[in-house]
This record gives structure tokens, C-alpha cells and sequence, in this order.
């Protein structure tokens, strides 16, 4: 994998980073320790704002902590609480996980996520908000590489992983 030493971050590059997220307690939350580095199409909001913010104008081998706001982020708490929904009401095939999200229609007929906040038993939390929406995020976070986005990433607004080819799982 060929990337240029001078080359940063800016708009219709792509990033490969590793990261650790974690809360304000401490507690590690997601990382990509161990697994590929992450790979972002940059300007296309491929990840959260405030992120994408602090990769600005970064290389490769470029180490750093960056402290995102909740509105920078996955947005601030919002709307009414969790709605408790009987697991029967989901289709079968469904995994009904804590941070599994489902696309549904509102009352007025928009799109929205949903996201799974809670399982006890029988019963299925739902809620309005991302699971990390109110929270700020702390990033650890080193570049490992940088290079131009291949047209057709650009075109589909997303990076195709490392190289800039789909892979087939």
C-alpha cells in the first residue's frame, strides 16, 4: 500500500487511522486496535464532525487525543424517553442487541433510527437517540497512512478500504 509521506488530510483524501474511543470515565467504548485501521473518505461525513475536524490537515504518523462534544458528535439527548416495545413485535430474524439500530417510519412518515438501549426479558427498549448522543467522546487516534480518493470512492462518498478496492468478505 503506497502512501505518500507528505501527503494530509483534507477534503477527497482518505484517512486510515486506528483508534481508541473512550468516555469521560475511561472506559473504552470501540477501538480498532487489533483489527484494520479505520478508513474515511474525508468531507463526506464518513465520521462524526468533530473527528473529521481534528484529522484536518494531519499526515501519516500523526499521533492524537481529541475531546469531541456531544454536538459534534452523535448529537445531544433528545425527544421523549425509551419506548418499551414487546420483542413479538419484532421480525424473527431480527438479533435484537443493546446499540442495534432500525430504520423506521415516524407517524408523519420520516425516516428515523432507532436504537435498541435495552433488553430485559420479554421487552425491547427503543430509543430515539444514537447511543453515544450526549456524551462526549475522547479519540486516541494515529494515522497510518493517507492518499487521494480513486474516483469511484468519491463518487460513492465512502472509502473502499485500505487499498481503494471493495472487499469481499
Amino acid at each position: 500500500m503506497s502512501t505518500d509521506s507528505e501527503l494530509v488530510l483534507g477534503h477527497g483524501m482518505v484517512g486510515l487511522f486506528h483508534y481508541t474511543l473512550t468516555d469521560d470515565g475511561g472506559a473504552v467504548l470501540d477501538s480498532s486496535v487489533g483489527r484494520e485501521p479505520m478508513a474515511y473518505l474525508h468531507g463526506f461525513h464518513n465520521i462524526i464532525p468533530g473527528l473529521e475536524k481534528q484529522l484536518e490537515g494531519k499526515g501519516a504518523g500523526v499521533q492524537l487525543r481529541a475531546s469531541i462534544p456531544p454536538a459534534e458528535a452523535y448529537g445531544e439527548l433528545q425527544g421523549p424517553e425509551a419506548q418499551r416495545v414487546h420483542r413479538r413485535d419484532f421480525p424473527k430474524d431480527i438479533d435484537i442487541v443493546v446499540g442495534a439500530s432500525f430504520d423506521v417510519k415516524s407517524k408523519d412518515g420520516r425516516a428515523m433510527t432507532l436504537w435498541v438501549s435495552k433488553v430485559e426479558g420479554a421487552w425491547v427498549w427503543l430509543d430515539a437517540n444514537h447511543p453515544l448522543a450526549g456524551k462526549t467522546l475522547h479519540f486516541d487516534v494515529k494515522i497510518v497512512g493517507v492518499r487521494g480518493a480513486t474516483d469511484d470512492e468519491k463518487r460513492h462518498g465512502h472509502a473502499h478500504g485500505p487499498d481503494g478496492h471493495h472487499h469481499h468478505h
